[in-house]
């Protein structure tokens, strides 16, 4: 039987950057599903509110934080914060991302023709398009495998002082965000993937650390492909991203143990 060598599977690609400057067009307009920034809202539409953080909202399910293993420090990078779960295994309960269920982790869904006024200590951002692969998320900055395709996925959360609009604008498959709530003082967690319709986005603010929080909202989207996962045809998204590209700071929380990931039920 002669020998075969399959391709490298795609993990991520940098498509196309944007600069975007928050402080002359800090409106993010969904434009029928093109991620527009504008100086002011088009005619006739009124910004929605951002959705306010109500430490009492969970959603997603729920996994005790029995103990903080280790936190690590790794300048000029971030923090990593390595969370010990009383769990053998942990699943994101895979959620569509309406409004209500995006608010209860801090999160703004931004439907077509929808406005919103965002936030940024940073006014220097960049708009970037990206292509990720069903395998994205299947590598862990954390464990010393270093570039290694693994055969599980870790939970690997973050947050951090400048903003994000990770928009759906791939042409077949929704966008899938895992996202977190964390309540430190009462040693719980709650997990989801949030998959975003198509043309559709989600707005998440800037998220400082602060010792004064009763709960601190989580999100990574390198598992952003997970919805082609069972399609022969499809193995990677497209995807639009508002991020600050350098000099970020972040705050990482990951634990080993394996993760699930399902579908969400169909809409309709």
């Amino acid at each position: 039987m002669p020998e075969t060598q399959l391709a490298a599977p795609l993990f991520i690609k940098e498509i196309f950057e944007t600069a975007v400057d928050i402080a002359q067009t800090p409106f993010f307009f969904n434009d029928g599903g093109a991620p527009t920034y504008l100086s002011q809202p088009p005619a006739g539409v009124a910004p929605i509110e951002p959705a306010a953080t109500h430490p009492a909202m969970a959603m997603g399910n729920e996994y005790v934080v029995a103990e903080v293993l280790g936190v690590k420090p790794t300048p000029p990078y971030g923090i990593e914060t390595q969370l010990g779960f009383a769990a053998r295994q942990v699943d994101f309960a895979p959620l569509w991302a309406t409004r209500d269920v995006a608010a209860a982790f801090g999160i703004t869904l931004v439907e077509p023709g929808q406005v919103v006024r965002l936030s940024s200590p940073v006014a220097q951002l960049q708009q970037i398009e990206y292509e990720y692969g069903v395998f994205a998320g299947h590598w862990s900055p954390y464990q010393g495998t270093g570039n290694t395709l693994l055969s599980v996925v870790c939970t690997d959360l973050e947050h951090h002082d400048f903003p994000h609009v990770f928009a759906s604008t791939d042409p077949t498959q929704p966008l899938v965000i895992s996202v977190g709530r964390y309540w430190p003082a009462l040693g719980k967690i709650r997990l989801a993937d949030l998959w975003v319709p198509r043309g559709s986005a989600l707005y998440i603010p800037p998220k400082p650390a602060s010792t004064s929080l009763e709960c601190i909202d989580l999100h990574n989207n390198r598992n952003s492909a997970r919805a082609c996962w069972g399609d022969i045809r499809q193995g990677s998204i497209v995807t639009h991203t508002l991020l600050q590209k350098d000099h970020g700071f972040f705050y990482w929380y990951w634990n080993a143990i394996d993760t699930g990931h399902g579908q969400p039920v169909a809409i309709g």
